[in-house]
């Protein structure tokens, strides 16, 4: 098998198995400069909603041992400013896309996913980001939102499934011992593949305030200290739901990163924060993916 060739996930056929992950890479147009956006499987946007969100106070990010800690909680400016000013240039791009939503709510998900339904062909998939860790709203963090209950994360993707007018993928958290039931709960209402896995929850203190260095207080660790808990994620997934499609993300830096995802049972993988230190590292793995002949 051609690691490097064409994968397909569900319904929706990629170039190639290495996309950006949602939320280090912008809206993908942010490293146009470095590569050929195209040469990707696809590129995944940083989570949207149906309506702009200011995201949480500064500092946003903390460099740790082996990756990052991050409070951004979702900053954005809609999907509807997005479709309008920022697709236009990531199409011409000739880039393939997956749209990431997220919502505080059921009907917030569902109408994130109804305006996507018009969005052009390019964009072949919508990622359910329903894990993100640092997301305030009246006053609490809403830790993992709607990723560690079976039965909500069905009700969000059914709800998505019937208004995107498109594939949908479920975007899981690490956060909980119920991952294999989460996912086999998204699979049952509508979801063709699974992304694992979200940020692990994380804080660090400032050495000087002693106080948390994120303004939001906690937030989600990302990066190569996570790399072998989101490889297990995947291993686990994939053994308790045979035939359904997963896509390995956390901590990949290198091709054999990117390998170890796919010898756990992953079809495809997604370069997250190895982007901050190198731009050209979702392209460096796709090339190093071809030359490990081993797989």
């Amino acid at each position: 098998m051609n690691r490097a060739g064409p994968v397909t996930i569900g319904s929706v056929t990629l170039r190639n198995r290495v996309m950006t992950a949602s939320g280090t890479a912008g809206y993908g147009t942010e490293l146009a400069g470095a590569f050929d956006l195209s040469q990707l499987g696809a590129v995944v946007v940083k989570s949207l909603a149906a309506f702009e969100w200011a995201g949480n106070a500064a500092p946003r990010l903390r460099p740790t041992a082996a990756g990052m800690l991050n409070a951004v909680g979702l900053q954005g400016p809609g999907v509807r400013y997005w479709l309008d000013h920022v697709l236009p240039g990531l199409v011409a791009t000739e880039a393939t896309v997956v749209a990431s939503i997220w919502g505080r709510t059921v009907d917030e998900y569902a109408e994130a996913a109804g305006m996507l339904a018009g969005a052009p062909d390019q964009v072949v998939a919508v990622e359910v980001n329903l894990s993100c860790p640092n997301v305030r709203d009246h006053g609490d963090v809403r830790t993992t939102m709607f990723a560690h209950h079976p039965e909500r994360t069905a009700e969000v993707i059914a709800a998505v499934a019937a208004r995107a007018g498109r594939p949908c993928w479920a975007k899981l958290s690490p956060n909980t011992a119920r991952l294999a039931d989460v996912a086999g709960a998204a699979r049952d209402a509508g979801a063709e593949a699974v992304t694992c896995v979200n940020t692990l929850l994380g804080l660090a203190f400032d050495e000087r305030t002693r106080r948390p260095a994120l303004g939001a207080g906690g937030g989600g660790l990302s990066g190569r200290a996570i790399h072998p808990v989101a490889v297990r994620a995947v291993h686990d997934v994939a053994a308790s739901h045979p035939g359904l499609p997963v896509i390995g993300v956390g901590g990949i830096a290198t091709a054999w990163d990117a390998a170890e995802f796919l010898l756990a049972g992953a079809v495809a993988v997604q370069v997250g924060t190895a982007t901050f230190a190198d731009p050209r590292a979702p392209i460096a793995v796709l090339r190093g993916l071809a030359d490990l002949a081993i797989l």
